[in-house]
């Protein structure tokens, strides 16, 4: 289904609608700060593996990702990070970057596989913020992309719905999305290394 939902003042009910959903194992796509992703409770392993099963082979470049509310449970999913990374992040964040972490055992048993690093995005956008502080916990995320050669994502949700809507739950229409994707910020190493320019401002950093 395709679900109207405004940035500026969510609906309680249709955000209600779709926590009840993620937490009934849905599937569902919304909108960021930057592109539209698709995601589903992190809980939910047979939800990720549906997920992995809709990109096909786009499994191998689509990074999966956290979507945080905020960083408050940051040590439940990663391993300690210096006190330089965790200022740039509340700097940045909410904000168009993602940054990769080191993953404590928790998040290899929620993929059910071995990556040893996690993505963790704060996006500044009301309606995913509001879906994600209700559900109490993040979901797992990954991006949208177009099959068009010259157009890498889709940006409108109703051409989303059409693609999309016999794979997934819900559709959120949060109006048009954008095209340039996150800032990746790889921190493994303890620095702070940009691997892919987006829509996030490095100067900031």
């Amino acid at each position: 289904m395709l679900l109207k939902i405004y940035p500026e003042n969510p609906s309680q009910r249709a955000i209600d609608q779709v926590v009840k959903c993620l937490q009934d194992g849905g599937i569902i796509i919304y909108p960021t700060d930057t592109i539209y992703g698709i995601g589903c409770d992190i809980f939910k392993p047979k939800s990720i593996e549906k997920i992995t099963e809709i990109l096909g082979d786009k499994k191998k470049k689509n990074a999966m990702t956290f979507i945080c509310s905020d960083l408050s449970n940051l040590s439940d999913y990663t391993k300690p990070i210096s006190n330089n990374i965790f200022k740039t992040m509340k700097k940045v964040l909410p904000g168009p970057f993602t940054f990769i972490l080191e993953a404590n055992n928790n998040v290899p048993k929620l993929l059910q596989s071995n990556k040893k690093t996690v993505g963790i995005r704060v996006p500044d956008n009301n309606i995913i913020l509001e879906i994600v502080r209700q559900l109490g916990h993040p979901i797992l995320s990954t991006s949208v992309k177009d099959d068009d050669e010259v157009v890498e994502y889709t940006t409108d949700p109703e051409l989303i719905h059409e693609k999309y809507d016999r794979f997934v739950d819900i559709v959120i229409d949060g109006g048009y999305g954008d095209n340039v994707p996150s800032t990746v910020l790889d921190c493994t190493s303890g620095e702070i290394e940009v691997v892919r320019e987006g829509k996030g401002d490095t100067e900031l950093l």
